[in-house]
């Protein structure tokens, strides 16, 4: 057995979005009246998507019709500033040089629907080199359910045993684990103060991306 392949989470693994995201939480949050909330209070909850996100904002417990508005409202804001802060975090696009150096596949497996997720790598100039994008709404599950990832698989052409996933919450290492994969917690992501990645699960844990090559050396000895 062989790890060949590396998938990665999107937001808090493979880029770093939260700026763009802080922003348009708290432009929404002036737009109704309220204050801005700092930037490192939010941070952790940008793993979680845009209703997590409102609820930091707005609280948990906002009117359904008034969580709706705020939603649409947040994701036509996001939808222009997809990309005026975001970057890819330290070490990825060395990363990803190396892993197609060495003829093996990397792709996306998010959460993020299709119609964020494109037009972001498109900008970061990664749709293109990806091996396959599988996005919150490809398929009929989202992570933590395993669908994603073996979809993934389907596209590239390989098997969800020779593949590593990447990501930085609990649901993406439940996920991979689910499809037989091995795992590794991105510990530079947006992880809340009160969640312990250790009990997660994970095969291995990173606090930068070039120690992900380390971790698959790793792998292929002990698979040996």
């Amino acid at each position: 057995m062989t790890f060949k392949h590396i998938l990665f989470d999107l937001d808090g693994t493979l880029a770093d979005t939260a700026q763009d995201l802080v922003f348009t939480l708290n432009k929404l949050l002036q737009s109704e009246g309220h204050q801005p909330l700092p930037f490192e209070q939010v941070r952790p909850m940008v793993t979680h998507g845009a209703n997590a996100l409102i609820e930091a904002g707005f609280g948990e417990h906002l009117p359904a019709e008034k969580f709706k508005q705020l939603t649409a409202e947040f994701l036509d804001i996001y939808q222009n500033h997809l990309t005026h802060k975001t970057v890819l975090f330290p070490g990825i696009a060395e990363l990803l040089v190396t892993i197609e150096e060495q003829d093996q596949l990397w792709g996306v497996v998010t959460n993020k629907p299709s119609w964020l997720t494109n037009p972001l790598m498109e900008e970061l100039g990664l749709a293109q080199r990806a091996a396959c994008i599988v996005s919150g709404n490809t398929v009929e599950h989202k992570k933590p359910h395993p669908q994603p990832m073996f979809y993934a698989c389907e596209v590239m052409g390989v098997s969800a045993s020779e593949c590593i996933y990447v990501g930085d919450a609990r649901r993406d290492i439940e996920a991979g684990r689910r499809a037989g994969m091995k795992t590794i917690t991105a510990l530079f992501g947006y992880i809340n103060d009160d969640d312990d990645p250790s009990t997660w699960g994970a095969d291995g844990s990173v606090e930068h991306a070039s120690e992900i090559i380390e971790w698959q050396k790793r792998f292929n000895r002990d698979s040996q």
